[in-house]
């Protein structure tokens, strides 16, 4: 093929725009993911009567899962975590949507059933347009009562942790489909009363679907033992014990979905939760 200097110019060019373009894309999606980082790793509430913590691995440079806490005024904390479906940018700007929803009807719902129904609400034609939805489990947890309060929109159902015995068992159903899934959704509510030492640990399934080099998943059952070792521990080493259990099963398996925790731990002592975020009423 003939190529004259016109033809060595405009590839020379066309590379070195590639190569500008290609480094722009990137420092965008570092740029998205120290947002989305800060967002996940924003300030936890300090209170007695109990501790809180959360965590997320994604399985890309950024991912799509979700945790919050959101004190109120009344005493309470609302916690919630969610996964939205896909994985990478897309996912990560569905996060971002959700994440707005959620506060946004924290600040004027009464309950976690009123949360998810005005999330719904929200963000429902938005998801319906991109075609994707989110599972999300809502809870309040009271201090002054110890029950903890929750709702869900088809998220696995957090693990229930009982503190002076060896029973461990998922939290009652309660039914809802997940946000995006259908219109003019209204959520029902269960609750669980927490004493001394119970945890309750909240997940997304990229924890139970982790998988080995055989092609073996984690599982619930792992998931459960791995608990039931730890759980005299602090939240924050509850943390790391799971994560090291996923990671001696995975044995260096690259992870194929994002990897979400958050934990309630109860301790004796009890106060009034200490806001780190804008106080809003609760039920």
């Amino acid at each position: 093929m003939y190529h004259d200097s016109l033809t060595y110019n405009f590839e020379n060019k066309t590379q070195e725009n590639q190569s500008v373009l290609d480094s722009s894309l990137q420092r965008e999606i570092n740029l998205a993911r120290n947002i989305q980082s800060q967002l996940l790793n924003g300030k936890t509430p300090i209170f007695e009567g109990g501790e809180v913590s959360g965590s997320s691995l994604p399985a890309r440079l950024i991912g799509g899962d979700y945790y919050d806490f959101y004190p109120l005024v009344d005493g309470k904390i609302r916690i919630v975590i969610g996964d939205v479906m896909g994985k990478g940018i897309p996912a990560a700007m569905l996060m971002i949507l959700t994440r707005g929803a959620f506060r946004s009807a924290a600040e004027s719902t009464q309950s976690p059933a009123e949360t998810l129904t005005a999330m719904n609400q929200a963000i429902y034609e938005d998801l319906r347009i991109l075609k994707s939805f989110v599972t999300l489990f809502c809870a309040d947890w009271n201090p002054k009562t110890g029950i903890l309060t929750y709702a869900n929109a088809g998220h696995n159902l957090p693990i229930f942790i009982k503190g002076n015995s060896d029973s461990i068992e998922e939290l009652a159903k309660v039914k809802g489909i997940m946000v995006g899934g259908l219109p003019n959704q209204v959520y029902k509510e269960n609750f669980v009363q927490l004493e001394n030492n119970d945890t309750i640990f909240f997940y997304t399934d990229g924890i139970v679907e982790a998988q080995n080099k055989e092609g073996e998943r984690y599982k619930l059952d792992r998931l459960i033992a791995a608990l039931l070792d730890c759980k005299h521990l602090g939240v924050g080493e509850i943390e790391k014990s799971i994560m090291n259990s996923i990671n001696k099963f995975t044995e260096g398996v690259s992870q194929k979905d994002d990897i979400t925790m958050v934990l309630l731990k109860i301790t004796q002592e009890k106060a009034d939760i200490t806001s780190l975020n804008s106080p809003v009423l609760g039920g």
